[in-house]
């Protein structure tokens, strides 16, 4: 990372943007110039950066002039309005919305899994939902052993998912609740504070909302194999931050808890947390604020001999947003795949 780029932060003022500003001084990422784009009623604010207050500016047509890199996270109407802008004006989109995951010219990446598609952008990179990220990062060394045929996901899905605006929601529903008062939800359809309900997205005429379906193409799409039989129930739980999955997984032959530990143990970006004296396994209070996902309760389905079941946790802000797309981009950076470098 000898040369240095020009960072643009598209939505720097969110969740996912305040930790990517992070997460660039954090990792050294080599920034020679930032500039920090938001909506109108954000303009004019500033935000710290390596000890140096930037201020932010509202986006316009000549915000991505002379940028190399652009992340963007802000919503996929703003992306679909502003990423083919940044392109032409020469930079690459490291997008974060669900505005170009399944389009078949825009490279969906996990730098873990399969980096090699980053190659093949013309512009556009997408950056895959927080919940398809984390199963995929414990479910592609275990398919690269043996071929996984079937997965049933059960996700548990934290505040942080719907913003920084839904985690105060759940802090004010909570007060509200432990005063005798009724929770107000204006952020998430529902309160969310002592409560749970199925994933608020859209629902398809498959019965599936669209938080299950990402889950089921995008994880399609990254393992290359449309043949693989996925199925999801997507939950949102009273949880700040950090999403949590239970995994099931079908294979042509057994699949030895014990061979899945130790491949686990190894596998990049995954922390193997297990203590069965204890019962001590991965949770989102462990996950919050870690790079890794925690993954653990690996053990043999006793319905089906060539089945696994396992846990896992991680913060769906971070690596489940954020991270991955810094991780892209220092992908690009060391593979010179930056346009026009």
């Amino acid at each position: 990372m000898s040369k240095s780029y020009r960072v643009a932060i598209l939505g720097a003022t969110g969740a996912v943007g305040t930790e990517l500003l992070e997460l660039l001084a954090s990792r050294n990422f080599p920034v020679a110039e930032l500039k920090l784009l938001a909506s109108e009623k954000s303009a004019g604010k500033t935000i710290k950066f390596k000890g140096e207050e930037c201020v932010i500016e509202a986006v316009s047509d000549r915000s991505f002039e002379n940028i190399d890199i652009v992340l963007a996270s802000a919503g996929g109407s703003t992306s679909k309005t502003w990423a083919k802008v940044a392109v032409d004006q020469g930079a690459v989109v490291i997008d974060n919305s669900s505005a170009f995951r399944m389009n078949p010219d825009v490279p969906l990446v996990v730098p873990e899994v399969n980096p090699e598609a980053a190659a093949n952008h013309k512009g556009i990179i997408a950056n895959p939902n927080c919940t398809t990220i984390l199963m995929t990062l414990a479910v592609w060394p275990l398919h690269q052993v043996k071929p996984v045929k079937r997965i049933i996901a059960a996700t548990y899905q934290s505040a942080s998912g719907a913003g920084a605006k839904a985690m105060e929601e759940v802090k004010t529903q909570t007060n509200a609740i432990l005063q005798g008062q009724q929770p107000v939800a204006e952020v998430l359809p529902y309160p969310l504070a002592f409560n749970l309900f199925p994933h608020n997205s859209p629902l398809t005429d498959l019965g599936y909302c669209e938080e299950e379906m990402k889950m089921v193409n995008e994880t399609r799409k990254i393992f290359a194999n449309q043949d693989i039989r996925i199925t999801a129930t997507c939950v949102r739980v009273p949880v700040l931050r950090a999403h949590s999955e239970a995994i099931n997984l079908e294979f042509d032959t057994p699949f030895s808890p014990d061979e899945a530990r130790a491949i686990l143990s190894n596998a990049p970006g995954v922390k193997l947390v297990e203590d069965w004296q204890q019962n001590y396994f991965p949770m989102p209070i462990d996950a919050s604020g870690k790079d890794e996902v925690l993954v653990g309760r690996i053990r043999q389905d006793i319905s089906h001999s060539c089945s696994l079941e396992l846990w896992l946790c991680g913060d769906q802000i971070r690596k489940g947003a954020a991270l991955n797309a810094v991780q892209i981009a220092e992908l690009l950076v060391e593979k010179s795949w930056v346009m026009g470098k």
